[in-house]
């Protein structure tokens, strides 16, 4: 990978495909966002990058880097919609705090914090794959009978 200088700003580009992001919607989320123009849905993505380019000694192009949505939920209710988005504004303080501390107001910083907090009552990874092997365990012994 190339190696830019500290100083050089790179234009991120969004690659178009958007699998994930439609298999992370729920039907009625689709129809909100189509039947709603302006509708908003607050999801949490993983971005990984695909390609770079306009980084060559001499080139005077701009450098950029295309990212593609490589994961994404979408928050389901309310709740989980408060929860991301008062998640986002305490990285935004946190980002703003590295800079500037007297333009942003009280609150966390730790988007971690808040988040735990908030998705308390949703599974672990470990109670996620115990119920996984339950299911599978659950669909084999009906395939024996």
């Amino acid at each position: 990978m190339p190696k830019l200088h500290k100083d050089a700003q790179v234009e991120v580009k969004l690659d178009a495909t958007a699998g994930l992001v439609e298999v992370a919607l729920s039907d009625e989320q689709r129809r909100q966002l189509f039947e709603n123009p302006g509708e908003t849905i607050v999801a949490i993505v993983e971005l990984s990058s695909v390609q770079y380019t306009g980084h060559a000694k001499g080139e005077e192009k701009q450098p950029q880097v295309k990212l593609r949505v490589t994961g994404c939920e979408a928050a389901r209710d309310d709740e989980e919609t408060a929860a991301l988005l008062e998640a986002k504004r305490a990285m935004w303080r946190a980002r703003r705090m590295d800079g500037t501390l007297d333009e942003i107001g009280n609150g966390p910083r730790k988007a971690g914090h808040l988040l735990d907090a908030s998705f308390a009552g949703h599974p672990t990874e470990a109670e996620y794959r115990q119920a996984e092997r339950e299911k599978e365990e659950r669909r084999r012994a009906e395939f024996v009978r």
